[in-house]
């Protein structure tokens, strides 16, 4: 199963927890919480996985806490670590399964749905998701007509990060459209500086990149069809995206230390390149998650030191807003079906997710949650950016794919797209490959 962006990324910025370590969210005394609410779970256990660990974990565990106060239920929460397909799987057929699950991918989610593992949502549930969340993501939540997974978390992950004083000294300002920022790129080159740090280590920010380029060129419709695959990588559409990326990735005053200086540098180098005690670059593109890095690891102040600007508009299409997320799911083998529900239920509430936003590292995907309840300035622009999108929001095209595909080190999507930043001369030869890989892949 794929590492994902999001989770590649986590690791890096909270560092590594012992996987497995649970965390309980023990209930106050008494039948009534401090509210003065009567505890409806009292005595009764939830427990809950997901493949946070560290700060994020931590920070999970406070909404967990919340619910607790709440109902009066005791939750215990262990991670899975990022392969949570394979873990989730050996508990539900060594009858050890959690109650509810924190599923990071559209992909996981359908497969878990299609093994039969899932219990549909409430239509309580639906009802309060339907009150908070802008349809779309009620959809990436729906297999087959059946509505089985909650987003809770999100990320926006068309978020251009950069340096203010390199901007500043060059002169530039965020660009609005694509050959904006391919103008302002040289101009900053020429100050001495070259644009973009790119992660070409791993492939997960590569397909970041290609996915934010071919929504906004080739719109929602087109993007929705080849994520399904159900038009070909060979499509003029993709030809097109991966020949407006090539321009970028094939111009070394763009990209520093060019190609090969790109694929040996992983995620935290490249924003260490922007905002380190060295700069190398003076942009970064990645997900809000980058903020965390900036100021957990590099001791910067975000807003003033770090800044983001939307990923711009490509060829006149409309700016894109790519997402990923996770996702609650109560598995249907788990020993409390009912608390656990009523867990899921909380987690549609503007409650749970302002707990979360407040400690901060975190954006919704509910709308009902006050700008205000996030915990600093980008956070709240991030978030308001990604809501204010409503259902133009796309999922992480490489999420919904097939891990063999959309997932796999050195492999599929990620292998080919990295052979691209190597040498981005054919970008039809690239998309050729990249059908027969996602053929391969999807059983076609």
């Amino acid at each position: 199963m794929r590492r994902p962006a999001v989770r590649h990324t986590r690791a890096a910025v909270s560092g590594a927890a012992v996987l497995g370590l649970a965390l309980c969210a023990t209930a106050c005394g008494g039948n009534v919480s401090a509210g003065g609410k009567k505890q409806e779970l009292n005595g009764q256990t939830v427990s809950v996985a997901g493949v946070w660990t560290g700060v994020e974990q931590q920070n999970f565990k406070k909404v967990l806490d919340a619910f607790s106060e709440k109902t009066g239920a005791k939750v215990t929460f262990s991670s899975t670590g990022d392969n949570v397909s394979t873990v989730i799987g050996s508990q539900v057929e060594g009858g050890n399964a959690p109650d509810v699950v924190m599923v990071p991918q559209v992909g996981v989610l359908q497969q878990f749905a299609k093994k039969g593992w899932l219990a549909p949502l409430s239509a309580e549930v639906g009802a309060e998701a339907g009150k908070n969340f802008a349809q779309v993501w009620k959809d990436y939540g729906t297999v087959d007509k059946t509505y089985y997974g909650l987003y809770f978390k999100a990320s926006h992950k068309s978020t251009v990060w950069y340096s203010p004083e390199a901007f500043t000294q060059a002169g530039v300002t965020p660009a609005k459209t694509y050959q904006e920022l391919l103008t302002s790129g040289r101009t900053l080159s020429d100050s001495g500086v070259p644009a973009f740090s790119v992660a070409g280590e791993a492939g997960w920010p590569l397909t970041d990149w290609f996915e934010n380029v071919y929504l906004s060129q080739a719109g929602q419709e087109k993007y929705d069809k080849l994520a399904a695959h159900k038009i070909p990588w060979t499509d003029p559409s993709v030809v097109k995206a991966l020949t407006a990326l090539g321009k970028l990735f094939s111009d070394k005053s763009l990209v520093a230390g060019g190609g090969s200086g790109a694929l040996r540098t992983d995620f935290p180098e490249s924003v260490q390149q922007v905002f380190g005690p060295e700069p190398k670059a003076a942009m970064v593109y990645e997900g809000d998650f980058v903020s965390a890095l900036v100021t957990d690891e590099l001791h910067k102040e975000v807003g003033k030191d770090a800044k983001f600007f939307p990923f711009p508009a490509v060829d006149g299409g409309k700016a894109p807003v790519v997402s990923g997320g996770d996702a609650a799911v109560v598995l249907k083998a788990g020993k409390n079906k009912k608390a656990a529900m009523e867990l899921v239920k909380y987690l549609a509430t503007p409650e749970a997710s302002g707990v979360w936003a407040k400690a901060g590292g975190y954006i919704s995907p509910n709308k009902k949650v006050p700008a205000d309840a996030y915990h600093d300035e980008v956070a709240r622009k991030a978030a308001t950016s990604l809501t204010a999108a409503g259902n133009s929001v796309r999922f992480d095209m490489s999420d919904q794919a097939p891990a063999a595909f959309g997932g796999t080190q050195g492999a599929g999507e990620w292998k080919l797209l990295q052979d691209f930043l190597r040498d981005p001369s054919d970008p039809k030869g690239t998309a050729r490959k990249l059908e027969a890989a996602a053929a391969k892949a999807y059983g076609k």
